[in-house]
């Protein structure tokens, strides 16, 4: 979605507030899709700080589905995004030899999608967990070692030993 912002770019001191329905139902980051359970509408604040500049802020609630970081069942995470950019008309950015990343900005159109698509991954959490205590799956069957204990032998031998281990094999009657 795109929205024009030359009249807060070309009135001196204009404040403009708008709400903007999220439209994306799926949030998706390298490959992976995570559902969104609960949105609300974007509150955008557009105000002109100067000559030639814009200061664009805003908030979204969100609740995504992730899968739990050891066990993948799903959890419902809330992710708040705030965010405040600042940011310059195309012609201020053509006579500046500075090299600002304003991906989001074309020309006087502020790209929304790609704003908030950008926030919300730099507001996503880092680890995702079901719960503090969870076990895991089991790395020989895969079963949920949250629900039920799975039997399975998990023993991992010390790698050091391998060659005292190698001994006592080769000395082995058959």
């Amino acid at each position: 979605m795109l929205m024009n912002l030359t009249d807060v770019f070309t009135s001196a001191g204009k404040v403009k507030k708008v709400n903007v329905p999220y439209a994306n139902d799926i949030f998706s980051y390298m490959g992976n899709k995570y559902p969104i359970k609960e949105k609300t509408e974007i509150a955008f604040t557009f105000s002109n700080v100067g000559t030639e500049s814009v200061l664009i802020e805003g908030e979204l609630q969100l609740v995504l589905d992730i899968p739990c970081d050891r066990c993948l069942q799903s959890v419902n995470v809330p992710v708040s995004v705030t965010f405040a950019h600042q940011v310059a008309s195309p012609e201020k950015e053509e006579a500046s030899s500075e090299e600002d990343e304003q991906i989001f900005m074309s020309g006087y159109e502020l790209d929304v999608d790609t704003l908030i698509n950008n926030e919300i991954l730099i507001n996503m959490p880092v680890k995702v967990l079901c719960k503090e205590e969870c076990k895991g799956i089991c790395p020989v069957c895969g079963g949920n070692l949250n629900e039920k204990e799975c039997g399975c032998d998990t023993f991992v031998p010390d790698p050091r030993m391998a060659a005292i281990k190698d001994i006592f094999n080769a000395n082995k009657e058959v």
